[in-house]
């Protein structure tokens, strides 16, 4: 049998997320804690509404530190408008969008709602899965 080349198959099922009115700290935090370079931000529905990244909590605190008012919320830092997939998307499909927007990951979306993250990795996964074939059995 063939390896499944679905997002849902591939993704990352319980990836950090943060809501918009986490702390930019506790944002920080999460990143560092968990070595990822950003997380999904979703809302109490799970719908996602934004992707809160290094590089925004940085710009954050040294925007912050130069008008003497650091902290706030993930909400004021975040990049709305974000670009999911859905879970039934093929990977090739996928790797094709990660590459065209020069991307990392996506948030993976079944019904609107946020239920994973596909990544670069993810999909290298899938296509070392898929070239590996189904297991041989001994002679």
């Amino acid at each position: 049998m063939q390896p499944s080349m679905k997002a849902k198959d591939h993704m990352t099922k319980n990836p950090v997320t943060l809501t918009p009115d986490s702390g930019v700290f506790e944002a920080i935090q999460a990143l560092i804690d968990r070595s990822i370079s950003g997380a999904t931000v979703v809302d109490a529905d799970g719908m996602v509404v934004g992707i809160v990244s290094e590089m925004d909590c940085l710009e954050s605190i040294l925007s912050g530190a130069y008008h003497g008012e650091m902290g706030g919320t993930v909400a004021s830092v975040m990049t709305r408008n974000v670009e999911c997939v859905e879970e039934e998307e093929s990977v090739m499909t996928v790797a094709n969008k990660l590459i065209d927007g020069h991307r990392r990951r996506f948030p993976v979306v079944h019904e609107g709602r946020f239920v994973g993250q596909i990544s670069c990795r993810s999909i290298l996964n899938a296509v070392s899965e898929f070239a590996a074939g189904p297991a041989r059995l001994p002679d």
